[in-house]
């Protein structure tokens, strides 16, 4: 029998992907999205425009901190699921917002948990992030090191949305997923992120910048892995869980760069620049649990994952 699923953020890059799955095998999607401008908004458009017109789909315009479109919305959606994916994005640019990282993130996932408590859902998907993990020294990293040590607030913040939900996963037996997501990339990524920032400048001919040394390494999982993943969360419905998602591999970033520019069959230009508050040194995922619990196994490495976006890159520009 088909769902309706709340996809909060449904616009955006992950959402849009996590959308075309669920459409796919026969769920109806309502997509709440407020179009903000962290990046342009012309691109979450493009997204929402390849699911208008269909019956199992509608968009919501409109923030998550929005308490009367929130629990108007939860009133009359009979939603059998929620996937919330809306946030505040990016460890750097938090460092200059904090107010509104904290703001999104915390009281627009609070406005949800509240809403679900009132109206249903008891099946709630929370996008959390590796940035949790801070400067945790141990790696891979496991859901159950300690996640004391944030050093964003961008990190605070999606910490603070795990223990929200928590609470009312055992207040309230809401079924909670928090689903920490490892440097995502693919086919429609934002435009900041840095494969698809370097794959621009590459292809232009231009330098790329990099931080520090560049031998801070990142865990890049490809984004059909993260659907997968977040389905598989769905299905499971567990009583509350954190899961690691990512590619349980890790790739220095000067050796991304000559990666990226290798497939685009480019000489990498590179511009070192100095160490940038925020970062962590490394992110690397360990993923048993999710492959215990959720059958999470992830299937397409860097090398792969940068020929399919390289070639989507192409294809976007060819097309003008």
């Amino acid at each position: 029998m088909s769902q309706h699923i709340l996809v909060t953020g449904g616009a955006g890059f992950i959402g849009s992907h996590v959308t075309r799955r669920l459409l796919g095998r026969g769920e109806r999607i309502t997509c709440l999205d407020d179009f903000n401008d962290f990046y342009d908004p012309a691109l979450k458009r493009a997204n929402a425009a390849t699911f208008a017109g269909r019956d199992d789909w509608q968009l919501v315009e409109g923030d998550i901190r929005d308490a009367a479109l929130v629990e108007r919305l939860f009133a009359t959606g009979r939603f059998d699921a929620v996937i919330h994916l809306a946030a505040r994005a990016g460890v750097r640019p938090s460092l200059a917002e904090p107010i509104l990282y904290e703001d999104v993130n915390c009281i627009g996932t609070l406005r949800l948990l509240e809403a679900a408590r009132r109206h249903g859902p008891a099946n709630f998907v929370f996008a959390s992030s590796s940035s949790v993990y801070g400067i945790n020294e141990k790696v891979p990293f496991a859901e159950t090191d300690p996640v004391d040590l944030p050093i964003s607030p961008y990190a605070t913040t999606k910490r603070a949305g795990e223990l929200l939900c928590f609470n009312y996963s055992h207040l309230y037996d809401l079924r909670t997923s928090c689903l920490r997501f490892f440097t995502v990339y693919g086919p429609s990524q934002r435009p900041e992120m840095a494969i698809a920032k370097f794959t621009d400048l590459l292809a232009r001919g231009r330098s790329v910048p990099l931080y520090g040394t560049g031998q801070t390494r990142r865990d890049y999982t490809f984004i059909d892995d993260i659907v997968d993943g977040v389905v598989a969360a769905l299905d499971l419905a567990p009583r509350f869980e954190i899961f690691n998602l990512g590619g349980s591999q890790t790739t220095a970033l000067i050796d991304l760069v000559h990666a990226i520019a290798a497939e685009l069959g480019v000489e990498a230009k590179i511009e070192m620049l100095p160490e940038q508050p925020g970062d962590v040194p490394i992110t690397f995922a360990d993923v048993a649990k999710a492959g215990r619990l959720l059958g999470y196994a992830p299937k397409v490495p860097i090398r792969e994952g940068l020929a399919r976006y390289v070639a989507w890159y192409r294809d976007r520009a060819a097309a003008g």
